[in-house]
């Protein structure tokens, strides 16, 4: 005898009788007369197919099923019906999740047949689930692996960049190697936490769903200029021009708008022109009600055509070999998660203009009280 249980709901004692004398010697058979009696006998056994006759007069087939769906069974359930009724079979399929349907009187080579494959189903919803709960598992581990890792990482570094400014301070009559020593470690220490950054980013990014917040431009594009001033090395001889127009409020993902506009502040620092004297980024901002427009341009060393067909592409590091080759990867998938665009203009020797468009969540708000 097979390890197969079958439950057989039907509301004439005659028709039990008749299923359990034909396939008990083949499987596990339990009987219902009635939906109540069904569903005790499925919170005391492991029921792998459901079968069900429809016209029942207290509870039909199919919302039994309904019922049993409810309660995230994953027995296999099949329908058994004399009737042919296309709403009825709708339901049961959209509702109630039958995986077969059957005609009475019922052939037993036929239902036997339906019974294997409603097993094999089963196994298939079994290990599937075991499948995602593994998934599950191994995405809770990345994700403790990737914030730990980080911050393990990030807070060493901070405490090594602060020592070596500790240092280039107090140790004011050192000599030229000394001091080239202490740049490069620094330098080092930058780039790695630039590094670990992008992590970061990317993998909220592809992690975290879409916020929506009111954002205030001419405080987070400040605050964003005044952070990558302290970092760049060029503090003193980059000037920054901003222009933000936000008459109306603004709804959008802060987390990563920031992304976007860090990421693009930082290129344009991170490629100046060493021999234009007055090096400058200009940041224009146009917010109304349908979107949020920006301009990041600079007077930088600009990018060859070969160069901007790969731009995008993770890992690409451009013309001069700079940074990790994620940040503008990261800043155009945060801005697909947004249905957001980006374009760019750039002639190699004279700059870049990046301009991108982020639709305003406000305006979808507003639609929707409207309704």
């Amino acid at each position: 005898m097979s390890d197969i249980k079958i439950l057989y709901v039907d509301d004439e004692q005659n028709n039990l009788n008749s299923f359990k004398a034909a396939f008990r010697r083949s499987y596990i058979v339990f009987t219902a007369i009635s939906a109540k009696e069904a569903l005790n006998v499925l919170e005391q056994n492991d029921i792998h197919v459901i079968i069900a006759d429809q016209r029942m007069p207290e509870i039909s087939g199919v919302e039994l099923f309904k019922m049993i769906q409810g309660q995230n069974h994953l027995a296999t359930r099949m329908l058994l019906t004399g009737y042919t009724d296309i709403n009825t079979l709708a339901e049961a399929v959209n509702e109630g999740h039958i995986f077969r349907y059957i005609t009475k009187p019922w052939n037993e080579l036929e239902l036997d047949t339906a019974i294997k494959n409603g097993f094999e189903f089963y196994k298939a919803k079994i290990e599937l689930n075991k499948k995602v709960e593994e998934l599950q598992k191994t995405n809770d581990d990345l994700n403790r692996f990737v914030y730990s890792i980080s911050h393990e990482l990030k807070a060493p570094l901070a405490s090594i960049l602060g020592v070596v400014n500790l240092v280039k301070l107090e140790n004011k009559n050192k000599s030229e190697t000394t001091e080239e020593y202490w740049n490069i470690i620094e330098n080092s220490c930058l780039r790695l936490d630039r590094n670990l950054t992008n992590m970061l980013q990317y993998y909220k990014n592809r992690k975290l769903a879409n916020e929506k917040e009111e954002i205030n431009f001419e405080e987070l594009i400040s605050d964003l200029i005044s952070l990558h001033n302290r970092a760049t090395s060029a503090q003193g001889e980059l000037t920054f021009i901003k222009n933000i127009q936000q008459p109306v409020v603004f709804y959008g993902d802060k987390f990563r708008i920031e992304i976007i506009l860090s990421n693009l502040i930082s290129n344009a620092i991170k490629y100046q022109n060493p021999e234009e004297v007055e090096k400058k980024v200009i940041i224009n901002a146009e917010i109304n009600p349908q979107e949020a427009k920006f301009e990041i341009k600079d007077n930088g060393l600009g990018i060859s055509v070969d160069a901007q067909e790969k731009l995008f592409t993770p890992f690409f590091r451009g013309d001069y070999q700079k940074g990790s080759g994620l940040g503008l990867y990261i800043a155009k998938e945060a801005l697909e998660k947004m249905n957001g665009t980006i374009k760019m203009e750039s002639v190699a020797g004279k700059g870049t203009n990046f301009i991108i468009t982020i639709p305003n969540s406000n305006q979808t708000i507003i639609n929707t009280m409207a309704k």
